[in-house]
């Protein structure tokens, strides 16, 4: 937002210095007598004053549609970062209140992890993991995986595992 107020009022100081040449210009020409305007004009062929001004603000109208474009973009992106952080506070509440027992707040995750498989007599696979921990899916497979490697849990069918 910063940079875009800066470009404005980088916008409006060209406006200003425009206006002011313009006007020089003007007094100037209205000093200068027709004939040798008509010839200096076309031996220099330059634009004259009301086509550079034309030309000046067909430049900074580009320009500011740029900037517009920008703010929106911004905008859009700030909304969508502010969702994200009213949603994410939401799985973090759910996750502090799973741990309820004594126990599982002394408990590292691998732990509470393990013992909720070793507990069960047919095995447990992710989401059950996920809904009775309060964990995240990636953490519980990374879990999961040390955990079998370790030796601590098997897999006795495909997403199932039980205590070693």
């Amino acid at each position: 937002m910063k940079n875009f107020k800066e470009d404005l009022q980088g916008v409006t100081k060209e406006l200003k210095t425009l206006t002011k040449r313009t006007k020089e210009l003007t007094t100037k020409l209205k000093k200068t007598a027709a004939g040798k305007l008509e010839k200096a004009q076309t031996a220099i062929r330059l634009k004259s004053p009301a086509q550079h001004a034309a030309d000046a603000l067909k430049a900074l109208t580009k320009h500011t549609g740029k900037l517009i474009k920008a703010v929106e973009k911004f905008e859009k992106e700030k909304a969508a970062k502010k969702a994200k952080a009213k949603a994410k506070p939401a799985r973090k509440a759910a996750a502090k209140k799973a741990p309820a027992k004594k126990k599982a707040a002394a408990l590292t995750a691998t732990e509470q992890v393990v013992n909720i498989i070793k507990r069960s007599k047919n095995g447990v696979d992710v989401p059950t993991l996920i809904r009775k921990t309060g964990f995240e899916d990636k953490k519980i497979r990374n879990i999961v995986f040390k955990a079998s490697k370790q030796g601590k849990i098997k897999r006795s069918g495909r997403g199932i595992y039980v205590g070693a």
